[in-house]
């Protein structure tokens, strides 16, 4: 089977379009739970954590060119794994870095847009303007922005460790199948889900830069009735914590993963 060739282009759109179905479905989980008058009304956070899983299922497997990142924290993570290459014919440099990062920020924009779109009347009626936040980005419910910090690397830890296991898994076990298809992106979603029952209560387990960042920039900007404030004083933990998660999982995986 011939491989797929890609550009920075291709891999940007990839991306992009990734980011946009996980930002989409697990920000419509988090509308359809929280906000006044949907069927989902008061569901939950184990209703959110399943939706957060799919979401990151159905993104990786969008993005399948890409290598399917969705998260400068996996990026980074390969990064730090000593990667030469993200996929074959696009190697590991400033630029192609950036031009993920770019992918991941736009595509986490765009869901967080249609997710808006999807729940207009409900953000419209529903008149706490911090329930309309946290459908678009994370918020601790204890406040300690060092705690919170740690909280959210040990949980990017675990999804970037818990990746690249994956692939030593598959390309070092002889008896594993070399390409398990879309049954590695599940993997993932599960994985995804783990995290959030185990460890998501303290923060809400952004564990990626974009997914956060991305819809709060969306937030401050559409003219949503009665929003409040974007909490830009918090913005800065879950892009810091997990970015040091993902670099720490990177390198440990060179020691722990042999």
């Amino acid at each position: 089977m011939e491989l797929l060739e890609v550009s920075l282009g291709t891999i940007f759109l990839s991306e992009t379009v990734g980011s946009m179905l996980l930002l989409l479905l697990g920000g419509g989980v988090v509308a359809n739970t929280l906000l006044v008058k949907t069927k989902g009304n008061g569901t939950g956070f184990l209703f959110v954590n399943w939706g957060w899983g799919m979401g990151v299922f159905v993104g990786v497997i969008a993005s399948y060119a890409s290598g399917g990142h969705l998260n400068p924290a996996v990026t980074v993570g390969l990064i730090a794994n000593g990667a030469e290459e993200f996929v074959p014919g696009i190697p590991v440099t400033v630029t192609s870095t950036l031009v993920y990062f770019a992918g991941e920020l736009v595509g986490a924009m765009l869901g967080a847009f249609l997710v808006w779109l999807t729940y207009k009347e409900h953000f419209d009626a529903e008149p706490n303007p911090a329930l309309k936040l946290g459908v678009f980005s994370t918020a601790p419910e204890i406040r300690n922005p060092i705690w919170n910090t740690v909280t959210e690397i040990i949980g990017t830890f675990v999804l970037v460790f818990g990746v690249l296991a994956a692939g030593a898994f598959t390309n070092n076990n002889p008896e594993a199948p070399a390409n398990l298809g879309w049954l590695g992106a599940l993997g993932v979603g599960l994985l995804v889900f783990s995290i959030g029952m185990s460890l998501g209560g303290p923060t809400g387990y952004a564990i990626n830069p974009t997914r956060d960042l991305g819809p709060r920039i969306v937030h401050a900007l559409l003219p949503i009735k009665g929003k409040g404030g974007s909490d830009w004083g918090y913005s800065w933990v879950p892009i810091v914590g997990p970015l040091i998660g993902g670099v720490l999982a990177g390198l440990l995986g060179n020691v722990l993963l042999p």
